[in-house]
């Protein structure tokens, strides 16, 4: 007999009510200001054909893995990738995965025991949080981006500290001020871990490799679902660190491999991406005409990540569809995803995007702000 789903349905019509329902709908037909895909990878004909021509040679990429990686999941293409990857950021190796949230879930849920504490910027993304239940670490937040917060916790803690941020928070749009927390961590011996999710491809392979902080860092996550336009992450560590996790990761262990066709594309993605560098130029030149269009934001000014505030879920869902109706997609964050009163309107930036383009958004933008 199937249990009692009153209280799933009243959740859920509560939500339908406050227009916070989530849904899944086909991809939209429109000029995108939304997606992940900064660099036009993912629409990209030459890439496109660059991996198709791949396939034909060899098509056996398109075949299903078989299994985990530590019984028939493993490949020669992804142990080339993992090579490829590790020395293209300097780091002595790299543990790939299907996606940053299972990486994310990997690392943390791992390495963290039930003795230790991780300290998380509150804006942390979500797959730190549920990796932190896996750990049973004890979980302390600091407040986005200061510093000196962290600090003050670290000095009151007495056991193993790991810390956890990104270096560029996909909510607001800004950076980690890395270099500072580089310095903390080191001066109270806790493990840093940086998650460089929208800031690989935009700011060549990150900030953490722009500033050479590798040898400082435990584990820096990249993935490849945004700016190099296909899926999958990896964890960049040491020998010892990428040993731990194949051994004790749950995520890693219990988990099939995926296709050869994903670890291919991604050592493609790179190669491309370093052949292709007018398409981050570009992408920094759109990022300065919509910062001249003189919209109120909480972002940084050279971030491809754009954020408006609009606290108001009512007004902001009627933003968000009179952009649709000309054509826009752009993404609405209502609360809960963020506090109630920051609901915002998040404005992805692109190389493909149009001068033109951008200058009408933010017309639209203006008139209900």
């Amino acid at each position: 007999m199937l249990n009692n789903f009153n209280h799933f349905l009243e959740a859920l019509e509560k939500r339908k009510e406050d227009g916070t329902l989530r849904i899944l709908q086909p991809k939209s037909e429109g000029i995108d200001f939304y997606s992940n895909d900064y660099l036009g990878l993912a629409r990209n004909k030459e890439l496109q054909n660059l991996l198709v021509n791949q396939i034909i040679e060899n098509p056996q990429f398109l075949s299903g893995s078989t299994g985990s990686r530590l019984i028939s999941g493993n490949s020669s293409t992804i142990i080339e990738t993992e090579n490829y990857i590790a020395k293209e950021h300097n780091y002595s190796s790299a543990l790939l995965f299907s996606s940053g949230y299972n990486a994310n879930l990997a690392l943390f849920s791992t390495l963290p025991t039930r003795h230790d504490t991780i300290i998380v910027d509150e804006k942390i993304h979500r797959s730190v949080h549920d990796a932190c239940k896996m750990s049973h670490a004890r979980k302390l937040k600091f407040k986005h981006n200061d510093y000196q917060d962290l600090e003050q916790i670290l000095k009151r803690q007495t056991g193993n500290c790991y810390i956890a941020i990104e270096s560029l928070y996909s909510m607001d749009g800004d950076f980690a001020p890395i270099q500072e927390i580089v310095e903390i961590a080191e001066k109270y011996n806790a493990h840093l871990m940086i998650d460089e999710a929208h800031a690989f491809g935009v700011f060549g392979y990150g900030l953490v490799e722009k500033h050479q902080l590798q040898d400082k860092i435990m584990a820096t996550v990249v993935t490849y679902g945004k700016a190099l336009g296909t899926n999958g992450a990896a964890i960049l560590t040491n020998d010892t660190i990428k040993s731990y996790l194949i051994n004790f990761a749950s995520p890693f262990i219990y988990t099939t491999s995926a296709q050869d066709v994903q670890w291919m594309s991604i050592k493609t993605g790179y190669e491309f991406l370093k052949a292709n560098s007018e398409l981050s130029i570009k992408l920094k030149k759109n990022i300065r005409v919509f910062r001249q269009q003189n919209l109120r934001t909480p972002s940084y000014e050279k971030s491809p990540i754009q954020a408006i505030v609009i606290p108001d879920n009512d007004r902001l869902k009627m933003v968000k569809e009179t952009l649709l109706y000309e054509g826009f997609l752009t993404y609405a964050v209502f609360s809960p995803t963020v506090k109630e009163g920051s609901e915002r309107l998040r404005i992805c930036l692109h190389s493909f995007n149009t001068e033109e383009e951008i200058i009408q958004l933010a017309k639209i933008i203006k008139e209900f702000i």
